[in-house]
C-alpha cells in the first residue's frame, strides 16, 4: 500500500469497523460487571467472599471475559492497522516535501 490514496480510503473502509470493535469492548467491560452480579446474585453460597469467587468461577462470567479478550484483541488489530495507514499517508508526505526540495535545488 505506497499508494496515500489507498491507505486514506483503507482508513475510511475501516473506521466504522473498529468504532464498532471499541463499542464492543466497551460494552462487555460493563456487561462483566452485570454478569458477575447475576452470577453473585444466584450464587448457592453463604458468604459474601464464597458468592463472589463463586461468580468469578462461574461459566458465564468465563465466558463473557473470552469475548472482551477477543473484542480487545479486535479493536487493538484494527486500531494500530489504521495508525500504519495514517503513518503511510505521512511517510508519502514527507518524501514528497523532500522531492519539492531537490527539485528545487537543482535549478
Amino acid at each position: 500500500m505506497n499508494d496515500p490514496h489507498a491507505a486514506i480510503d483503507y482508513i475510511i473502509k475501516h473506521s466504522k469497523e473498529y468504532a464498532k470493535a471499541k463499542a464492543d469492548v466497551t460494552y462487555l467491560s460493563e456487561f462483566r460487571k452485570t454478569k458477575k452480579a447475576l452470577c453473585f446474585q444466584n450464587s448457592m453460597k453463604n458468604t459474601m467472599a464464597e458468592k463472589e469467587a463463586d461468580a468469578y468461577a462461574h461459566p458465564e462470567y468465563q465466558e463473557v471475559l473470552n469475548g472482551l479478550r477477543d473484542a480487545v484483541e479486535k479493536a487493538e488489530t484494527l486500531r494500530w492497522m489504521l495508525i500504519a495507514a495514517q503513518a503511510r499517508v505521512d511517510v508519502w508526505r514527507s518524501q514528497e516535501a523532500s522531492n519539492r526540495f531537490v527539485d528545487k535545488s537543482t535549478f
